[in-house]
C-alpha cells in the first residue's frame, strides 16, 4: 500500500526530469518548488480556505454537538441525521449541489464560496469527533457548577469546554487536512484566480508528472501525516486524562 509513496519520494530526489532511471541525488526540485509563485499562491489560497472553514466549523460543530447531546427539541432525530449526512454523501454530489445553489441565488464564485462549501463537510467531521467526546463526559459536573451558582454560560465555558477541547482540536485537525486536500468540491466552487493547491497540481499533471510535483506531493504527505498524528495524540491524551480522573 505504501510502495507508491516510497517510489514518489525516491524520484523527487532524482536529478533527471524525464528518465525513469536514477541519475543522482539532488534537492533542485525542492528549491524550484519553493521559488514557484503559482504554487505559493495556490498554497496561500488553500491555507486561507482551510483556516476559515475549520474556524467556522469549530464553533458551529461544537455548539451543534452540545445541543444534540444536552437538549431535546422537535425534530431532533431528523436534524441529527441531516447534520452528519455530508459524511456519506459523495463529494461530487456536494460539489454539484453547491454549484447549483450558488447559481440559483446568484452568488459569484470566489475563494469565499470554496470556504462556504468546505464548511459543509468540515462541520460534520468536527461535530462527529466532538460528539464522541461528549458521550464519555459526566453531565453531573455541569449540574454541580450550576448548583454552586454558575450561570449556564459559565458552566459551558469553564466546565464543559475544557473537557471538550481535546475533541475539538482533534476534529479541527482532521477537518483541516480534508479541506487542504480537497480537489473536487473546490474545483466546482472556485472563482477566477482562486486556485487551490490540489487544483494547481491537477492542472500540471495533465501534461505529465514533473519532479517538482513529486516533491510537492511528498511534502503534502508528510504534513498530512504529521497533522493526523497530532490529532490522534491529542485525542489519546484526552482519553488518558479522563481515565485517570475516574
Amino acid at each position: 500500500m505504501y510502495l507508491p509513496i516510497l517510489v514518489l519520494a525516491f524520484y523527487s530526489f532524482n536529478q533527471s526530469a524525464y528518465s525513469a532511471g536514477w541519475e543522482g541525488f539532488t534537492l533542485e526540485w525542492y528549491r524550484k518548488l519553493f521559488a514557484d509563485q503559482r504554487i505559493l499562491s495556490a498554497l496561500k489560497n488553500s491555507l486561507m480556505v482551510a483556516f476559515f472553514a475549520v474556524g467556522i466549523s469549530a464553533v458551529l460543530g461544537t455548539l451543534m454537538s452540545v445541543g444534540l447531546a444536552r437538549y431535546k427539541f422537535p425534530g431532533k432525530a431528523l436534524y441529527s441525521g441531516l447534520a452528519y449526512l455530508p459524511l456519506i454523501i459523495p463529494d461530487i454530489a456536494i460539489a454539484v449541489a453547491t454549484l447549483v445553489f450558488l447559481a440559483v441565488i446568484a452568488i459569484p464564485l470566489s475563494i469565499w464560496t470554496i470556504v462556504a462549501a468546505h464548511v459543509v463537510f468540515c462541520l460534520a467531521y468536527v461535530g462527529l469527533v466532538v460528539s464522541s467526546r461528549l458521550t464519555n463526559l459526566d453531565p453531573h459536573l455541569e449540574e454541580a457548577a450550576l448548583d454552586l451558582g454558575a450561570t449556564p454560560l459559565q458552566a459551558f465555558i469553564q466546565v464543559l469546554l475544557p473537557q471538550l477541547m481535546p475533541g475539538i482540536v482533534a476534529g479541527c485537525l482532521l477537518a483541516f487536512v480534508l479541506s487542504l486536500d480537497d480537489f473536487l468540491i473546490a474545483s466546482f466552487t472556485a472563482g477566477s484566480g482562486s486556485n487551490t493547491l490540489p487544483m494547481e497540481i491537477f492542472s500540471r499533471i495533465r501534461t505529465g508528472v514533473k519532479p517538482d510535483i513529486n516533491a510537492l506531493s511528498v511534502i503534502l504527505i508528510l504534513v498530512s501525516g504529521l497533522v493526523a498524528f497530532v490529532a490522534e495524540y491529542i485525542r489519546y491524551q484526552g482519553e488518558q486524562k479522563k481515565s485517570v480522573s475516574r
